[in-house]
């Protein structure tokens, strides 16, 4: 079997995977380009790659239909949402992906936003790097902002990134709220160790809520979470943080929302395009801060991502079923 790896790994990684097969490492990030689908599935299938493993690149069907000898594909992501998964199984590929890989990150930018939104970080370094602190006592008049302890932050969607934003929160001494339909307040909460109440409907949390914190996955049942109605029930002057989903809000209601002030303030990691469309309206806003969705981008989450793939595909060469397999269906099938 041989192996192209197409995801930045670190050096210790591919060495490992390197002394158990031959391996070409192409990282995206090196080549600063995403393969042609039909074109990665010619090279796949000419250069006799049985293992591919990617992390941007998308995997259609005609991936998988183009090249029969591919045995096995590992995702660097979590999300599954550019690969054909349904194909993949019905030509018998294995997928395996990592779970959890960037939660840390994503909850620590979480918390970041936060923070930058409660003392206006932003805004006050450009107010002294533009030259306008030119009175030493006015900052503590006009520029004071608020602590986040005693605040409390209502978390949508209580998955693993949730899940590290409600142990960083309450480290900060915030309440902790969570709203999650399909979580089980035993289940979710029983290996936190921290003080996360579990919350019946989103229109509770919102009311409660003086940060909003949002990590669903971008799906339908997602969409407009936050709409227009949603929102005029949040807590007046409250402010959102978004690290997961562009779609789960409602973007003109929370514009208008934003210029009226009934919410203070907002942070978004992700936007509809990337890069953000040059006329948002979010960009002309002093009370919003935007980062270029690098939630999950730290050496940390790389070094993750490669650990947790190269297990699985060890375990997958020695003809035990990888831990984090997606499609468990083709293994018992082919057993």
């Amino acid at each position: 079997m041989k192996a192209l790896v197409l995801a930045p790994f670190t050096p210790d990684s591919l060495a490992q995977l390197r002394d158990v097969l031959p391996t070409t490492y192409e990282s995206w990030t090196d080549t600063r380009r995403l393969a042609d689908p039909e074109e990665l599935a010619g090279r796949i299938e000419a250069e006799g790659y049985s293992i591919v493993v990617v992390e941007a690149d998308f995997l259609p069907e005609e991936v998988f239909q183009g090249a029969p000898g591919l045995r096995l594909v590992g995702v660097c992501r979590s999300s599954l949402d550019h690969v054909d998964v349904a194909a993949a199984t019905r030509h018998g590929v294995a997928l395996i992906n990592a779970p959890g890989r960037n939660a840390q990150a994503v909850a620590e930018l979480t918390i970041g936003l936060m923070l930058a939104l409660a003392r206006r970080l932003c805004w006050l370094d450009s107010y002294v790097k533009g030259g306008r602190w030119q009175n030493p006592v006015e900052p503590y008049i006009s520029l004071r902002g608020s602590e986040l302890a005693g605040k409390t932050l209502g978390i949508l969607g209580l998955g693993r990134v949730g899940c590290r934003v409600a142990q960083l929160a309450d480290a900060f001494g915030m309440r902790v709220l969570a709203y999650d339909p399909y979580v089980v307040a035993t289940d979710a909460l029983g290996s936190l160790n921290t003080n996360v109440q579990l919350i019946p409907t989103l229109t509770d949390l919102l009311g409660q809520s003086e940060y909003i914190s949002i990590h669903v996955p971008d799906t339908p049942a997602t969409a407009h979470l936050l709409d227009r109605q949603k929102l005029a029930m949040a807590q007046p002057g409250c402010r959102i943080i978004n690290t997961s989903s562009y779609w789960a809000v409602e973007e003109a209601a929370l514009v208008e929302a934003l210029e009226t002030g009934r919410v203070a303030g907002a942070a978004f990691d992700v936007f509809a395009t990337h890069p953000i469309a040059p006329n948002n309206p979010l960009l002309r806003l002093d009370n919003v801060i935007l980062t270029p969705h690098v939630g999950g981008a730290t050496k940390e989450t790389i070094a993750r991502h490669s650990d947790l793939i190269v297990e699985d595909i060890r375990r997958f060469l020695q003809g035990f079923p990888p831990k984090h397999l997606v499609n468990p269906e083709i293994w018992w099938c082919s057993a």
